[in-house]
């Protein structure tokens, strides 16, 4: 999912804790699966901004010579206007875009075979 185009809120919104646990039944794992999400999201947000921070870096390391780029700080503001990655994996998770499996679950299953 592209994070960029969520509709997920921006700021903190109170929810129904059975309705986490609805999807997997037990609310632990639901905020596992979601933490590892936000885990994921957070990973590719650094990773986008720090490729397109890259592009304005200079080569030389000296404080004398420090300014301000326009475009810098425009691309800054907009990464902090973003839902939190926590916020995008709740809001994922409820509408049932996260593919997870417990593999425990799984074995148990077969070994009833």
């Amino acid at each position: 999912m592209d994070y960029k185009k969520s509709k997920a809120p921006v700021n903190t919104v109170t929810h129904d804790l059975m309705q986490f646990a609805e999807p997997t039944g037990n609310i632990y794992e639901s905020v596992a699966i979601m933490s590892k999400r936000a885990n994921q999201i957070s990973a590719q947000m650094k990773e986008d901004l720090s490729k397109k921070l890259k592009e304005f870096a200079s080569l030389n390391d000296n404080l004398e010579e420090t300014f301000e780029n326009r475009e810098q700080i425009e691309i800054s503001k907009y990464y902090e206007k973003l839902p939190k990655p926590s916020l995008l994996a709740a809001d994922e998770f409820m509408h049932g875009k996260v593919y997870f499996r417990n593999p425990s679950k799984g074995k148990d299953e077969l070994d009833k075979d």
